[in-house]
């Protein structure tokens, strides 16, 4: 099993394992983090002839019992030795008590022990004796093994054990009790010599030995043994829940479910997102899965790798980790775009705007393997930064805002797909003064909704995605006269007009005018495309919070001031937008009073000078 992660604590499964984990998940963290299973690794190294070998399961099996062959040949041919050295011995002693009395007499006729072992060894002893001292088919299988002669004589051996046999051995019990072991011994002899005789008969053998073991510590198994799976990656013991994440200017990160923050009416003042120290504030805010990756654009080019379950969760008011900690940031990098990314398809692009206006497209598949320390994304010219980065997808329209106020919109096919170190082409011309501030895909069924740093913005239909017949004009600055009263015109009258959505132009163009950036409104600090139904979060410089429904933004024309979507407090300015999925259920209302701020009635926009 793969080890737990650093950050993972062995007793947090249980605590995070609620009623809206699936049982796989639950699964996962027992296998984690309890001995509920276990993985035997089988090192299938062996020496095989004295020489070292890696061998498969089945060469493994076969030099197992070739070695069990070696050993029970080895092990009886020792016992068939010892077996005859003991049988040789007793057939001395029974040769001795057959002929006890002239044995007896011969003995006491010596005058030393050693002389008696030489008139033992030269005694001669008629087969018929010999016979009758052992038996008809014991004798026989003597003179198979030592021939046939009508007299045999006692070996050294033999005479040594018959000089120490003792008088009480010469009782007719004890020699019985002589008869009975010879005739076992020839028994084992016979079966040790029918065991060596065929290799068939050693590998039943082995066979009852294993079959021994089986019924005597066999039992039923109780576990599974299955092919292996992997060790187990750590999104497997992570639910898949949607989380807000938040970047803050001097690169503060962390992540928090996105429950966290209950909806509010438009003008609300929003709850505190986070206690940011002092001169920073939350430049960067996205909704991603828990699952998904994430590709680190810093406003340098470079593009890191990230999981979202790897930033660390903390709590609404927390300021967060320095990304320093999480990425291998340089010191002059900051992050500038974040993209979230289940998975890397071919069909899709990656699609960079820098800070003066340049485009580039740079296939998915590109960023699917980078390194810790970073890879190129862009090719950036002196003085140039990377402000955004979209996913787009073959037939997709995406649109450029700048900072005071123009859009441009055009076929992404309008930009050729290049390789990651390259420096893009023009995509839109900016005044002087003027720099891009954001990029998005644009959604034929949706919304641009563009917002200004003092609180104000405007939603706008995007249109279809259609060639205009005005696109010869693409360069032209749209001067439509500004429309601040919207509620006046009839509603089906305003769709039909040219400024309730964005035309198609060519890259490269001026574009046209998205919203006016007066002292009201001040400058624009993002876009983003909404759809009916969304939700919204504002994040001021000052750490304050807005979530808004979409709905609740008045849909206006391009050419205008716009709505006040935040109030704001004095001296603070919103820094960032981000879209988020509208919930499911609406966040209990019952909150206690030290996490509920109530909502301020929605407020229009002043009529314009």
């Amino acid at each position: 099993m793969s080890r737990a992660p650093a950050a993972a604590n062995p007793c947090d499964w249980y605590s995070t394992s609620n009623a809206t984990q699936t049982p796989i998940l639950v699964l996962n963290q027992l296998y984690q983090f309890s001995p509920l299973q276990k993985t035997v690794s089988i090192i299938l190294l062996a020496l095989v002839d004295g020489r070292p070998r890696t061998l498969t399961l089945k060469q493994i099996l076969e030099e197992y019992l070739r070695h069990r062959v070696m050993v029970i040949r080895r092990r009886t041919e020792y016992l068939l030795r010892e077996a005859k050295k003991r049988a040789h011995v007793l057939e001395g002693q029974l040769i001795a008590i057959s002929s006890l009395d002239e044995v007896i007499d011969l003995c006491r006729r010596s005058p030393s022990r050693a002389e008696a072992k030489v008139r033992l060894q030269q005694l001669e002893v008629a087969a018929a004796v010999l016979e009758r001292a052992l038996g008809t088919e014991h004798f026989a299988a003597l003179q198979r093994e030592i021939g046939t002669y009508d007299t045999y004589h006692m070996t050294e051996q033999q005479a040594e054990a018959v000089v120490r046999l003792q008088l009480g051995q010469l009782a007719a019990l004890e020699r019985d009790e002589i008869l009975k072991e010879y005739n076992d011994l020839r028994g084992q002899i016979r079966s040790y010599e029918e065991l060596l005789s065929s290799e068939r008969n050693i590998l039943n053998v082995i066979r009852a030995d294993l079959i021994e073991m089986r019924d005597k510590y066999g039992d039923e198994r109780r576990t599974q043994i299955i092919d292996a799976v992997g060790k187990i990656d750590l999104a497997d013991l992570i639910a898949e829940e949607m989380n807000a994440v938040t970047i803050s200017h001097h690169g503060y990160i962390k992540r928090l479910p996105i429950n966290t923050y209950r909806s509010q009416h438009r003008g609300g003042k929003g709850v505190s997102g986070g206690q940011a120290r002092e001169d920073d504030f939350i430049e960067h805010f996205f909704v991603a899965s828990t699952h998904a990756y994430l590709l680190c654009f810093t406003n340098r080019g470079q593009v890191y790798w990230l999981k979202v379950y790897d930033i660390p969760q903390m709590s609404r008011t927390s300021a967060g980790r320095a990304i320093a900690n999480v990425l291998s940031l340089r010191n002059e990098e900051k992050i500038s775009s974040v993209i979230p990314v289940r998975e890397f398809v071919d069909d899709a692009y990656l699609l960079m705007a820098t800070r003066r206006g340049l485009v580039k497209k740079t296939a998915l598949q590109e960023y699917s393997r980078p390194r810790s320390g970073g890879i190129i994304g862009i090719h950036l010219e002196e003085g140039d930064s990377l402000i955004d980065v979209v996913l787009a997808r073959p037939g997709d329209h995406v649109v450029l805002s700048t900072k005071h106020g123009m859009a441009i919109r055009f076929d992404e096919a309008d930009v050729r797909a290049m390789g990651r170190n390259t420096r893009g082409v023009k995509g839109i011309t900016l005044q002087d003064g003027d720099e891009v501030v954001g990029m998005v895909v644009a959604d034929p069924e949706g919304y641009l909704l563009t917002v200004c740093e003092h609180g104000y913005g405007k939603r706008t239909p995007f249109g279809p995605n259609v060639v205009s017949e005005a696109e010869n004009d693409a360069d032209q600055e749209d001067d439509e006269s500004p429309d601040a009263d919207a509620d006046s015109a009839d509603s089906d009258e305003i769709r039909d007009r040219s400024n309730m959505r964005y035309r198609v132009q060519r890259r490269g163009g001026k574009g046209v005018r998205d919203i006016r950036t007066t002292e009201r409104n001040g400058y624009v600090v993002g876009i983003v495309s909404v759809r009916d139904g969304d939700d919204i979060m504002l994040i001021t410089e000052q750490g304050m919070v807005n979530r808004t429904h979409v709905d609740e933004v008045r849909t206006i024309g391009r050419n205008t001031q716009g709505v006040r979507i935040m109030e704001l407090r004095e001296g603070d300015k919103v820094a960032s937008i981000a879209k988020i999925a509208k919930e499911d259920e609406e966040e209990d209302e019952s909150a206690s009073p030290a996490e509920t701020d109530h909502p301020t009635p929605p407020t229009d926009s002043a009529p314009e000078n």
